[in-house]
């Protein structure tokens, strides 16, 4: 597929427990697929290598693509950002939430460009970081989450003082990719009306311009 990178392996996060959604927010259906499907066809137009990280494999079996499992239970995020990372082959790893609907290709090229030197590039939205959208260099950073671990951190974000992290805020992010709607995810059945009506609206919007 034109456009991947032989060096990264993008890895999908689908283990949350949905508590405020009442269901399983990567299955919600988007269209004619399930939510979870349109991100792992924008992975895989970045990389040969996508996983997904899950506690209930045969929820996903579906999807065709290699199933992981946390090594770490009980353990949240940072569980599944090791068990991505320890899966992976590539040198370099994109993490990604399942519940980012508008996730884009360009922006995930973005933050890739900007790996140089360092060991993270990580999103920072509203002075807010975004573990789950972010590039991670494997070799560095599996044992700094590994040993974050293991000293009984549990923040996502509590091993990046260990490694070197390249910020990319929303100003910048806004060149690539102007509303963020790349950051946008539903956690409630009202923010999840919210997506569908503006998926609607671009399926709208792009049917017209092919008239």
């Amino acid at each position: 597929m034109s456009g991947q990178d032989a060096s990264v392996a993008v890895a999908i996060l689908a283990g949350g427990q949905s508590r405020r959604m009442g269901r399983n927010k990567a299955l919600l259906p988007l269209g004619d697929r399930p939510l979870i499907a349109h991100i792992v066809s924008v992975a895989q137009s970045l990389a040969e290598e996508v996983l997904v990280v899950t506690r209930t494999p045969d929820s996903y079996a579906f999807l065709d693509v290699p199933l992981v499992t946390d090594r770490y239970p009980d353990v949240g995020p940072l569980a599944g950002v090791h068990a991505a990372l320890a899966a992976a082959s590539r040198p370099w790893v994109i993490v990604l939430a399942c519940d980012m609907p508008f996730v884009t290709p360009d922006v995930l090229r973005f933050l890739l460009a900007h790996r140089a030197d360092v060991d993270v590039v990580m999103p920072r939205v509203g002075g807010r970081e975004e573990p789950l959208h972010a590039v991670y260099r494997r070799e560095v950073c599996l044992p700094a989450v590994e040993a974050a671990i293991r000293r009984g951190m549990r923040r996502v974000i509590s091993f990046l003082p260990t490694v070197r992290v390249r910020y990319i805020d929303d100003d910048v992010l806004r060149s690539v990719d102007p509303a963020l709607r790349s950051f946008w995810n539903a956690n409630t059945p009202e923010e999840w009306d919210q997506v569908v009506k503006y998926w609607q609206q671009q399926r709208r919007e792009s049917s017209a311009n092919e008239r």
